[in-house]
């Protein structure tokens, strides 16, 4: 097995990061009592004003007065880290949250699908960069020693245990994942790294240290198990984004209904699945949410178009008074299947798919103003195919050629030398509902080489009178 760590250093500030439009903006999370608000952490805009962690916002506030402040708050880091584990299930059937902020991922099993782990590991590092994390990865034959190696490594590839021990050896042993007590009361034995702890007799590390140290070195080195809790994606996506000002535009939603959608859209990817419906809520600061829901006609997961489709519908709407947060919630995640696509496209940069030209429609004109044309079972061309759902499909029941191309009323052929292909074929229906026929139909082709359907009413004489037209 072969287990990369993905460390996420700042998770909860890249968390509040993302959501503000204005990435340079001076930024610090703040933690502590009513009494004493200190910085827990702060983003690089802030840093270069002098702010520091661990400052109180007082000491903050005598330096520099111009910098937005965000409590931190641990939940939301949970919400986040559980959004990348739905993005990282795409990639492995084991992911582990063992360790905060830690994706822990199986990848050996992958390799095979995602290509050689250089290529992988390019991959990882550009999805998780346009979702918006800093990140570490490291990669060990196992989960413990791929946690520890990422404490001071970025980019390390161990595949074989040999390479693995001399690497471990290597590493200080403050770093190596044991108590600041263990750690302490080694260094003071003069083991400053994990080398020399490993040099020692292990009855001596048994009976000097709990039974812990062994166990920990062990699964460092491959020759205990870690046992670790996979997990597994939930049925539904719920996510919700605090605005720090009120708005009141379409334009300005746009940006964190851009975010969720994103998110929206790696999290289907880690299911393998789509979405059908969704709903947005926009919450206010009095009266209640504003809902618009997004429907679809099939399951999608491509984030741009379900932005499209979002933004189609939110335009359409009239917000009634300033919104403090929009959410985004999706139940219906259907599997998803690709559509059919050519090997070789003629014109790729100009060409829209009918699946993303359909919901488009659905969602600038609304959705009774797109249909499509289905079979209907009816003998009387008029009345065989009807409008409907933009998605229903069939075929007619009978395989004798029709036309593509009815008329809306029948008109005499006056057109002479009209030469009849085939027919009579009679059809006789409709007595039930008032619209009794009897017709006997010919496949004719005029002088100028089209091919139509025509009929002459049985009983009657006269013309023929043209029907329809093929293609």
């Amino acid at each position: 097995m072969l287990w990369a760590c993905v460390v996420l250093p700042q998770l909860a500030l890249d968390g509040v990061m993302r959501r503000r439009p204005d990435p340079d903006e001076p930024l610090a999370l703040l933690t502590g009592t009513a009494q004493r608000r200190v910085l827990q952490t702060v983003n690089p805009a802030a840093r270069a004003l002098g702010l520091r962690p661990g400052q109180s916002l007082t000491a903050a506030h005598a330096l520099v007065r111009q910098f937005a402040t965000v409590e931190y708050d641990p939940a939301e880091v949970e919400r986040w880290h559980r959004l990348l584990a739905a993005w990282a299930y795409r990639f492995s059937a084991q992911v582990s949250l063992k360790y905060p902020r830690v994706l822990m991922m199986e990848v050996g099993s992958s390799l095979s699908l995602f290509g050689p782990w250089p290529v992988f590991e390019a991959r990882l590092r550009k999805e998780l960069s346009a979702l918006g994390f800093s990140h570490r990865i490291v990669v060990a034959p196992n989960p413990a020693a791929a946690r520890v190696l990422a404490n001071v490594h970025d980019g390390l590839a161990v595949t074989c245990r040999e390479t693995l021990r001399e690497a471990l050896q290597r590493m200080p042993i403050d770093r190596v994942g044991l108590s600041r007590e263990v750690a302490t009361a080694f260094a003071r034995m003069g083991l400053h790294t994990l080398h020399s702890v490993l040099a020692l007799p292990r009855n001596t590390l048994a009976r000097r240290f709990p039974a812990q140290v062994l166990q920990h070195l062990d699964a460092l080195l491959g020759e205990r198990a870690l046992a670790l809790d996979c997990y597994q994606p939930p049925d539904y996506f719920d996510l919700r984004i605090e605005l720090n000002f009120d708005v009141e535009s379409h334009q300005a939603l746009l940006f964190p209904l851009k975010r969720l959608i994103s998110d929206l859209a790696a999290f289907l990817a880690g299911r393998d699945s789509g979405v059908q419906r969704f709903a947005i809520h926009l919450e206010h600061m009095e009266g209640k949410d504003t809902l618009l829901p997004v429907g679809l006609l099939s399951a999608e997961r491509d984030a741009a178009m379900l932005f499209e489709l979002a933004r189609g519908r939110l335009e359409q709407i009239q917000v009634p008074s300033p919104v403090r947060a929009v959410r985004l919630l999706a139940r219906d995640l259907p599997r998803f299947v690709p559509t059919h696509r050519e090997l070789f496209e003629e014109h790729p940069q100009q060409a829209l798919p009918w699946e993303q030209l359909r919901e488009r429609l659905r969602a600038r004109l609304g959705d009774e103003a797109v249909n499509g044309v289905r079979a209907h079972a009816d003998h009387r061309p008029e009345c065989a195919w009807q409008t409907g759902n933009a998605l229903t499909s069939g075929s007619p029941l009978s395989l004798s050629p029709r036309p593509g191309w009815l008329l809306r009323e029948p008109v005499p052929v006056h057109e002479s030398g009209v030469r009849i292909l085939a027919g009579p074929e009679r059809i006789e229906s409709g007595w039930w509902d008032g619209g009794d026929v009897r017709r006997d139909y010919y496949l004719i082709e005029t002088r100028s080489g089209q091919r139509a359907w025509a009929y002459q009413t049985v009983g009657e004489g006269g013309s023929l009178l043209l029907q329809g037209w093929f293609a």
